[in-house]
């Protein structure tokens, strides 16, 4: 694999470009990356081209980077062809967080990369181990927890499944770094730590919403002034998605138990399509923000 001088693979892949592909995607690229994004169709990879290079457009105005966006843009190329990971020393999949999906995408990904290449999820929540198990080199398989948005969050937390090659720790600290974030590494587990201990207070937060003990503003407001969280559980629920975050619930429900139990307050939600911040509603109206 051909590293640049700061560790990172010099040629880097994203499967799927979303709001996370692309975050991801524009993560590697302002680092000096080759980044090829995939997408299903061509419409989808020309949206994904827009929403990287506005990404990239919005950090060169915050300042701090010296390259103009025509030459970090001149790294990005876009494709529906899975053969184009061939070349790529890391691919990063960062698809919808559905397990029959999730583990068709890492295998038609892996038949496309070279033997020493490392194959990554962006996974929330789902077994790593598990993942691992349907592919035929699960030593080159981690997972690459993101956090939404890419561009703004410091941290990555760092999966490692039960046949991960030890040397990947190392090697992915040092990616993380390389990007400028911070590396939490766990043990594959359900919800690792972070989709755990957030979604455990985004679902009290929840039922205290259902039971009328104050409302999602105010109870927002107790985690951000009392714990300084920098956002509270419920608009973080927004941002992430409450389709993202049921999806997540019902998955620890099965594996760690009824302490998970998505709220009903939540199904009904996402049953009425209010999904958060993208559909401009869910426990905020976010119509007049968009």
């Amino acid at each position: 694999m051909t590293t640049l001088p700061n560790s990172l693979p010099s040629k880097v892949g994203v499967l799927g470009g979303g709001r996370m592909g692309a975050g991801i995607a524009h993560a590697f690229l302002i680092n000096g990356c080759d980044v090829l994004v995939v997408e299903r169709d061509e419409a989808s990879a020309q949206g994904a081209l827009e929403r990287v290079t506005e990404s990239v457009s919005k950090s060169i105005a915050r300042g701090g980077i010296e390259q103009t966006q025509e030459q970090i843009i001149a790294r990005l190329r876009v494709s529906v062809d899975y053969a184009d990971f061939a070349d790529r020393g890391l691919v990063v999949e960062a698809v919808p967080e559905i397990w029959d999906l999730k583990v068709s995408s890492l295998k038609k990904v892996e038949e496309n990369l070279a033997p020493d290449a490392i194959l990554a999820s962006n996974t929330s929540s789902l077994s790593m181990s598990g993942l691992a198990a349907e592919l035929q080199r699960p030593a080159n398989f981690l997972g690459l927890h993101f956090f939404n948005p890419v561009p703004a969050s410091t941290l990555i937390e760092v999966v490692i499944a039960k046949q991960s090659a030890e040397d990947l720790i190392e090697r992915s600290r040092g990616w993380v770094a390389a990007l400028g974030k911070t590396a939490v590494v766990v043990n594959d587990a359900p919800g690792f730590a972070s989709s755990r201990l957030g979604v455990a207070i985004a679902l009290e937060a929840m039922r205290m919403v259902e039971e009328g003990v104050a409302s999602a503003e105010d109870i927002d407001n107790a985690m951000v002034l009392g714990y300084k969280h920098p956002t509270g559980p419920l608009k973080t629920t927004d941002i992430v998605g409450l389709d993202v975050r049921l999806g997540i619930a019902e998955y620890l429900n099965e594996t760690l138990g009824e302490r998970f139990a998505p709220p009903q307050i939540l199904r009904d939600l996402v049953e009425a399509g209010h999904l958060g911040r993208k559909t401009g509603k869910g426990f905020y109206d976010w119509n007049d923000s968009k």
